[in-house]
Formats: structure tokens, C-alpha cells, sequence
């Protein structure tokens, strides 16, 4: 008898990951138990509103939450089967500098505003690839190239104040890349730039991404930003993955009422003139988070048991999964969920 061929491993693994934070107001929980994967060569888009641990999820990944307010209570990371959150923080920090990059939302201050960019760029070549500082330049301007910057030779020797937004980006998505990383963090990477500034920014890390085979996880509030991009989603609310599945049978099926009153807030332009439906109420503070499920207060189907009994992740569709007691029903009969179409 032919044994199976082995499962195929994750690039990265987070597996019931719980940090707190100690505030003036008291010690509250950011992320709780939360439990996602990306495969070699995909793309992985969170969504959720701002303060749903999005953020909070990817700093702790890459060991650069604040040290003396943030602690990791619980919960794995493993990058290409090592167990990074058990090493001391420098390990997980030395994969930063050459495994796994991250692209962050403020390109203003992710970079040094009295260092020209070229050299910025150039001084990882000199630290992590001992190149010359001749090797090294010309690699940062062929990097800089790469990503669209026109005339890249002569802005290399700009200041990151000289740029636009979405050139500033552009620099950035350079730096993140020029090691060639197997995996690329991206965190809001759009935020501040207009709509066509943002869709031509989706376009070169969709390209970039193919061209290095690399996998990238796309941090998000904005649904139709990773429609074109992601191949799987994630959605998180009030610290935790509440749905997880292919992109595409995510939206189309959704099996989480906040998943769906997702969909529905957001204008669709194959439905021109639909109506949009707001979701009710606001997010829990993690001072006081309700008992149950998180969603409860501002869920439209929600019972008794929803108040009381926190569900878990559970397989509802093949690679899908949703933390709801009645994710089958949520999937299939949609006139029982507020504002479904």
C-alpha cells in the first residue's frame, strides 16, 4: 500500500495567538486566540475595522510589539515549520531582515527623513550582503527601477519628503523587497492615497509577488482592495479570526453575519443602486468584551446560546471555516440576516 503523500506545510502558522496590553484604563486583551496560515507563493488578506488586532497580529509575528506594555499570553508562530515565538526575539528579528519584510502603512515614517533613499536602501546590501558600497547603490537604484520610480538613478539621491504618497510608497515596497523575502507583510498599504494611486499600488505588489514567487499577507479594511489580490481572506473582529476561506467562496457564500454585513456596506457595482446597509452598533471594547460570541450585540440572528457559549473555528465548506453557531444558516438562507440581498 502507497502511503499518502505528506500534507503540505505552511510557510507561516499562527496558531491560537493571545497578546494583552496594560493601558491607563486597565489590561485588556487584543488579540484572542487567534489562528490563521499562509501557504508558499499565496496571498493572504485580514480584514476587519480598524481595532480588530489586524495590526496587532503581524507586530506580534515580528516580534516588534511594544515590550514594556505588550505581552503574548499564549499561542504559536512557526515560519516554514521552526517554532519563531518560542526563540529569543533576535531569531524572529533576523528572519525580519532577510526571510519575511513588511511593508508598513505610513511610508513617511517608515523611512529616515534626513537619509537619501538610495542610500537607505543600499545599506542593506552593505550589512546583510557585505557588498561594496558601489554594489550596493546600484543595486538600491535597480531596485527603485523595479518598483516604477522614473529616472531612478537621479531619485535615488532624494529625500523621502521629496516624494509623493504613492512614490513614497513605491520606495518602500523597494526597500521590503530588495532581499528577495519569501514573505511580504503588508499593512494597509494603500492608507492616505487617492483611488488611483491605490489601484496602481495593488497592481505592482500583485506583480512583484508573482515575479518572486513570494508570499504576501495583505493587512485591510478595504474589500474591494484584495479582490483583485488575495487568494484567501481572513476576517477579524474584536481580536479574533471570526471566518477564513478562498477569497472567492468567501464573498460569495459568507458564512458570518459580520462577514456578510460586511458585504452589504459596501456599495457593489454589479447591483447599481442598491441600497447599503450599515451594520448596527459598534465594536466592544476590549475593556469590557461581551461574554459569548464577540459579534452578539450588533448580530442580527443571534440567540441565547450566542450570549453565552463562545464558538470556535469549524469547517463549513472545503478550506472554509467560520466561528458561528449557525454559519450554515447564515450561508444559505440569507433572508434571515439583516440587509442580505
Amino acid at each position: 500500500m502507497v502511503a499518502p503523500p505528506p500534507a503540505r506545510q505552511p510557510l507561516l502558522a499562527v496558531d491560537d495567538l493571545v497578546v494583552s496590553f496594560d493601558g491607563p484604563l486597565g489590561t485588556y486583551r487584543a488579540l484572542n486566540g487567534v489562528s490563521f496560515h499562509v501557504d508558499a507563493g499565496e496571498t493572504l488578506a485580514i480584514l476587519g475595522e480598524s481595532g480588530s488586532g489586524k495590526s496587532v497580529t503581524v507586530r506580534a509575528v515580528m516580534a516588534l510589539l511594544p515590550r514594556h506594555s505588550a505581552r503574548v499570553e499564549r499561542g504559536t508562530v512557526r515560519y516554514a515549520g521552526e517554532e519563531i515565538s518560542a526563540k529569543p526575539v533576535r531569531r524572529t528579528r533576523e528572519l525580519s531582515a532577510t526571510e519575511i519584510a513588511m511593508v508598513f502603512q505610513d511610508s513617511l515614517t517608515a523611512l529616515n527623513p534626513v537619509v537619501r533613499v538610495g542610500q537607505q536602501i543600499a545599506e542593506l546590501f552593505r550589512v546583510r550582503q557585505r557588498l561594496s558600497r558601489r554594489e550596493a547603490w546600484q543595486r538600491a537604484v535597480a531596485g527603485l527601477d523595479r518598483v516604477g520610480i522614473p529616472n531612478a538613478a537621479k531619485r535615488a539621491h532624494d529625500y523621502p519628503h521629496q516624494f509623493s504618497g504613492g512614490m513614497r510608497q513605491r520606495v518602500v515596497i523597494a526597500m521590503a523587497l530588495a532581499l528577495r523575502p519569501r514573505l511580504l507583510i503588508a499593512d494597509e498599504p494603500t492608507t492616505a492615497l487617492d483611488v488611483t494611486v491605490q489601484a496602481q499600488i495593488m497592481d505592482l505588489l500583485r506583480e512583484l509577488r508573482e515575479a518572486d514567487g513570494m508570499a504576501m499577507i495583505l493587512i485591510t479594511h478595504d474589500l474591494g482592495v484584495v479582490a483583485d489580490v488575495a487568494d484567501r481572506v481572513a476576517i477579524m473582529y474584536a481580536g479574533t479570526v471570526v471566518e477564513s476561506g478562498p477569497l472567492r467562496q468567501v464573498y460569495d457564500a459568507p458564512a458570518h453575519p459580520y462577514t456578510r454585513g460586511l458585504m452589504n456596506s459596501v456599495p457593489a457595482p454589479d447591483r447599481p443602486g442598491s441600497r447599503l446597509t450599515p451594520i448596527e452598533g459598534m465594536p466592544p471594547s476590549p475593556l469590557h468584551p461581551p461574554t459569548g460570541c464577540p459579534f452578539h450585540p450588533r448580530c442580527p440572528v443571534a440567540r441565547a446560546n450566542c450570549r453565552t457559549d463562545r464558538p470556535t473555528l469549524r469547517i463549513v465548506a472545503a478550506g472554509h471555516q467560520a466561528a458561528c453557531h449557525y454559519a450554515q444558516e447564515v450561508m444559505t438562507g440569507v433572508d434571515t440576516v439583516k440587509g442580505a440581498a
